[in-house]
């Protein structure tokens, strides 16, 4: 789990992600979050989790513990799910590739692969499945913006498929299609994205391709300042062990109500057809002047006049001009959208207005 060594030599420095040393940024944060929103950012994601399922059963036995609903899936397509524990909590949020007639390719947030392939063996009884953490061989390279179809087409020769999840071969490497967020619609804006996945070797010689053809290195920094503003919560960030799909708006493309029985699946239902959550995932509008005093916000209590109703998850790095929502919180659901909240933080108390996803 490090970055690629072509993306990490021309870093300007590190940061800490998830436990993990990623660039920064690339000598101008600025310029690579606009290029999220007006050209092609190019960002490093390898250090996130990978597992490969393989066997005649690979397909059933995913089916029967994943909340997505896989049966149908052909290679070339994929499908976002979670891997709950029996009690109906997240245990894995992740996205399956279908890669080969009986071969599909996990990916899951960072540090999360060793975690997701102990889960998986827990329930591999008698069947024909083989199960392989490959976080230390796979990678990904993120392309994101309105041009990154056409970056990642001139760089590596291969159409970008236009369904989300969908894939297409080039070379030793899989073009996935990967748009942030596009099931929060409307919601808030959502930069065009394009997965490029495969063997670490094959992804390192990537990189400099897809750089001459008009992708900018972008770093944590604009990355997470323009994941926050899209709304789309992270495992380790926004979402842990206590988390319930709808809280965070996972249900509405990572849960299939109609396949039948997963592990999970009692809470996720019920509360679907005759419960609620009690918190849900919110953005916070933050006025760009004041971030720089959100910094240390992360972790901090959300309060409504005298009364605490939540906790900020994440803040964003960069006062993008182009994103509303500058921080996330989980907040209780009797906190309209509109509301004006109070977070307290080490250097006095900031305010903030309620955003839906």
């Amino acid at each position: 789990m490090i970055p690629l060594d072509t993306a990490r030599v021309h870093a300007a420095s590190l940061v800490d992600d998830l436990g993990v040393g990623v660039p920064a940024h690339y000598g101008d944060p600025e310029a690579e979050v606009a290029a999220f929103f007006e050209g092609a950012a190019l960002v490093d994601r390898s250090c996130r989790g990978a597992v490969r399922v393989t066997g005649a059963d690979a397909r059933s036995f995913l089916n029967s513990l994943i909340s997505q609903d896989i049966a149908e899936l052909v290679e070339g397509t994929g499908a976002h799910a979670l891997l709950l524990e029996p009690r109906g909590k997240l245990d894995v949020d992740m996205r399956v590739l279908q890669t080969g007639p009986e071969q599909f390719d996990l990916t899951c947030e960072v540090g999360m692969g060793s975690h997701l392939a102990a889960s998986l063996r827990r329930f591999k009884i008698r069947v024909d499945a083989e199960i392989e953490d490959r976080s230390a061989l796979d990678g990904c390279i993120a392309v994101r913006g309105p041009r990154a179809p056409e970056v990642v087409e001139a760089a590596l020769g291969v159409h970008v498929p236009g369904e989300q999840h969908s894939q297409v071969r080039a070379g030793d490497l899989w073009v996935v299609h990967a748009d942030e967020r596009p099931d929060l619609d409307p919601g808030p804006p959502a930069p065009v994205g394009v997965d490029v996945v495969g063997a670490r070797p094959a992804l390192e010689a990537a990189w400099p391709v897809l750089r001459a053809a008009g992708a900018l290195p972008a770093g944590f920094l604009a990355f997470e300042t323009v994941r926050i503003a899209a709304g789309a919560p992270r495992q380790g960030y926004d979402l842990d062990s206590t988390t319930i799909a709808q809280e965070a708006a996972l249900e509405r493309d990572a849960v299939s109500f109609t396949k039948g029985c997963f592990l999970g699946q009692e809470l996720v239902c019920r509360i679907d057809t005759r419960g609620h959550v009690n918190r849900y995932l919110r953005g916070l509008a933050v006025d760009a002047g004041t971030l720089a005093r959100w910094s240390d916000a992360k972790g901090h209590e959300v309060r409504l006049g005298d009364t605490s109703v939540g906790q900020v998850t994440s803040v964003a790095p960069i006062a993008a001009q182009e994103a509303a929502i500058r921080a996330l919180a989980l907040v209780r659901r009797e906190v309209e959208p509109g509301s004006q909240v109070e977070v307290g933080a080490t250097n006095g108390p900031l305010t903030a207005t309620v955003l839906a996803l």
